[in-house]
């Protein structure tokens, strides 16, 4: 559908709002807010008590505004009482990775107060109808404005003094509510969209793990006689196929620098867990780089080489793996632990695939549950990872086999991906559009259930 533009604008006084609609305003955030915006509570969420008031923080907040139930944590009523939210406010991250991020405080809910790294607004609702104002919250020029300061900044921060000199596109009062309505049903369209998408995606996830674990687990052959591997979850494996430990099959099993040399502009990178994207080891735009010497010297006690796996052994992500093809000038941190597979006991694609399987993973995920909070696993536990291992010849007719299935389910997944970016990103134009007048919906007829 397409939408008609205004017949007039003028010129808005911030650069990245553009040009808005003659009849509309535009005001700095601290005049359209009826308490100066607050930072949350410094508080070590401790508490799980659901007669007490929660502690919101932004790892508790879906997409959908709505809660993580698993998340919830508590203050105790003092504590609590300065930080209270109130129906209409808005939080604000203002520091780390999520800076910009906002959402609205619901009253379902409950009550409710915020972290410290999170600023409270509480819209002057006698001026600005907190909806719109969350929406704008989410536009392009809302984020252009983000970014260009936090190019400017040392640290990623945009404190409470920033947010109060923002300006927001303010149209009359009843076109507020009408912008507010129309965002309301047309992104509930295009998010209910992006989730039946993310379901097929999972789907074709889960289908990748299933083709790889029926082939590493019982090979090509259905008519194989099998044997019970004694490992419960891996079941019965073809009765020719031996189970053995990684520490079996692999020439060298050991991690990278606990010490990472200073940063240095060149060309030697230090990688760590985040290059390993999508079952491939990536050189990222931002990676750490070192100078010659010092790479030399690491070089001394390790090597990184084509063809070795690297596995993620410390923080959320234990047990992605990668195989690294021809890199240069590259070593990597302790997070990431150096599999070189001893090419005559096993193809190291093979391999690979044995380590995406639920027989490794499970293994891995049992493993790091023993020891604390903090996800990880040690070298020794690595090496009693158990690996099956068929005759070479089928190893190679397996993975070429994988190769094929994967690559497919992989460009299917590709595609889906790539719809779910366009329709956030038409998400994101829409919502820009509509909240800085770009077009005009005040003639549009909402349905009265969105």
């Amino acid at each position: 559908m397409s939408y008609s533009a205004y017949t007039g604008y003028g010129n808005a006084e911030a650069d990245w709002l553009g040009a808005l609609p003659k009849q509309w305003a535009s005001r700095r955030l601290r005049f359209i807010a009826t308490e100066s915006l607050m930072y949350g509570a410094n508080e070590a969420a401790v508490l799980d008590d659901k007669e007490l008031p929660r502690y919101i923080r932004i790892t508790d907040v879906k997409g959908d505004g709505t809660l993580h139930d698993d998340t919830f944590r508590s203050l105790e009523e003092d504590v609590a009482a300065p930080y209270l939210l109130k129906e209409g406010d808005i939080l604000l991250a203002r520091s780390g990775a999520t800076v910009g991020k906002s959402f609205q405080y619901l009253a379902s809910w409950g009550r409710a107060a915020y972290a410290g790294y999170l600023i409270r607004y509480r819209p002057d609702q006698n001026i600005i109808f907190p909806r719109f104002a969350n929406y704008y919250f989410q536009t392009e020029c809302y984020w252009a404005c983000i970014r260009s300061t936090l190019i400017q900044a040392t640290i990623e921060n945009f404190s409470a003094e920033r947010y109060k000199d923002l300006k927001l596109p303010l149209p009359p009062k009843a076109e507020q509510q009408q912008i507010a309505a129309f965002l309301d049903w047309k992104t509930g369209q295009i998010d209910a969209l992006i989730a039946r998408k993310k379901e097929l995606l999972e789907k074709l996830k889960e289908k990748r793990i299933a083709v790889i674990t029926q082939a590493v687990t019982q090979g090509l052959n259905p008519a194989a006689p099998m044997r019970d591997s004694g490992i419960s979850w891996l079941g019965h494996v073809p009765r020719h196929w031996d189970v053995m430990k990684m520490s079996w099959v692999c020439k060298s099993i050991r991690d990278g620098t606990h010490n990472p040399p200073d940063r240095a502009p060149g060309i030697h990178r230090l990688l760590s867990v985040r290059n390993v994207q999508d079952g491939k080891f990536s050189l990222l735009s931002d990676d750490r780089t070192m100078t010659l010497e010092d790479f030399a010297e690491l070089q001394q006690s390790y090597t990184v080489e084509e063809n070795d796996i690297v596995l993620a052994i410390v923080g959320a992500t234990t047990g992605k793996s990668a195989i690294v093809g021809r890199l240069e000038n590259v070593t990597v941190q302790r997070s990431l632990a150096i599999l070189r597979p001893d090419g005559g006991a096993i193809s190291g694609s093979f391999l690979h695939y044995v380590i995406q399987s639920p027989i490794v993973q499970t293994e891995i995920a049992l493993t790091v549950f023993k020891y604390s909070a903090q996800p990880g696993i040690y070298l020794d536990d690595v090496g009693r990872l158990p690996v099956v291992r068929p005759p070479a010849q089928e190893q190679v007719a397996i993975a070429a086999y994988l190769d094929g299935e994967t690559e497919k389910l992989d460009a299917l997944v590709g595609k889906v991906e790539a719809v779910i970016d366009r329709l956030t990103e038409y998400r994101t134009a829409l919502i820009t559009a509509a909240t800085t007048g770009k077009i005009d919906v005040r003639n549009v007829k909402v349905p009265a259930a969105a």
